[in-house]
């Protein structure tokens, strides 16, 4: 039978691949790439393969790039997660084609997942309905990988909570819907809102990053509204310069030392 592999490559940096992730990439035949038809699928899609070039020989596999429309942004909540469930049935249409077509019975395919597979991902389901739908057949692991907020944590020097705190893990489209009370250790992904200026006067404290763990990488830290005028400085540039960027922030109550 076929098998793919989801593996968890964090933000790219080859090292942060897990002995485990290592490992199964050299038992791989296909590598599955999706292009999207935007800036910044092909500086993503190189780093992909650049950790196959730092772990393996180009000979010892083959990629097939799979195309797949941008998703459409915007809207409410209810209209938002509906573009994002279409766009994932055409990227699972587009995956059990690939896999029909150029995976051969007994040999292993994969997706090198950005970030965390089970966080914040949708490739799980996107299996899952090629499977439950009949559109391919294969058997199918999960290797974890060190998420974002792991490599911020690290560069802070941080803990994500102290005893008897929670850690809350949420989008910059719920983080509106927060008020500052509710905020104790609250870990924010991919904010193309903005939405922690929703606290620019509040007491909060900010431990922010972005293109964590790349050459790129920029950490800050301090009180929220003092940080603001530079991360904002920081995104807009990156942002002209690279066409995207990849960030994550932890928002906390002022530390009582």
């Amino acid at each position: 039978m076929k098998k793919l592999y989801l593996i968890g490559i964090g933000s790219g940096n080859p090292k942060h691949l897990t002995v485990e992730a290592v490992e199964v990439l050299k038992a791989i035949d296909v590598f599955f790439i999706f292009e999207k038809d935007r800036e910044n699928s092909s500086e993503i899609n190189k780093i992909r393969k650049e950790i196959l070039n730092y772990y393996l020989n180009e000979n010892s596999y083959r990629v097939v790039n799979l195309k797949v429309s941008k998703r459409k942004k915007g809207g409410d909540l209810q209209s938002y997660v509906q573009k994002v469930l279409n766009w994932r049935i055409k990227k699972a249409e587009a995956l059990a084609e690939g896999i029909n077509n150029h995976l051969r019975d007994g040999e292993n395919g994969c997706l090198l997942i950005w970030g965390e597979p089970s966080i914040y991902d949708g490739h799980i389901e996107i299996v899952r309905y090629i499977l439950n739908r009949g559109l391919s057949n294969f058997d199918y692991e999960i290797i974890p990988g060190i998420s974002s907020f792991q490599v911020l944590a690290a560069k802070h020097k941080i803990s994500l909570s102290s005893v008897g705190e929670n850690i809350h893990l949420t989008t910059g489209r719920r983080l509106r819907q927060m008020d500052e009370k509710d905020i104790e250790n609250t870990l924010v992904l991919l904010d193309n809102y903005h939405t922690y200026k929703k606290f620019s006067t509040s007491n909060l404290n900010i431990y922010w990053g972005c293109y964590l763990g790349l050459s790129d990488e920029i950490i800050l830290s301090g009180k929220l509204r003092e940080c603001l005028p530079e991360i904002e400085r920081i995104r807009k540039k990156k942002r002209e310069e690279k066409g995207w960027i990849m960030e994550t922030y932890l928002l906390r109550k002022e530390d009582e030392d």
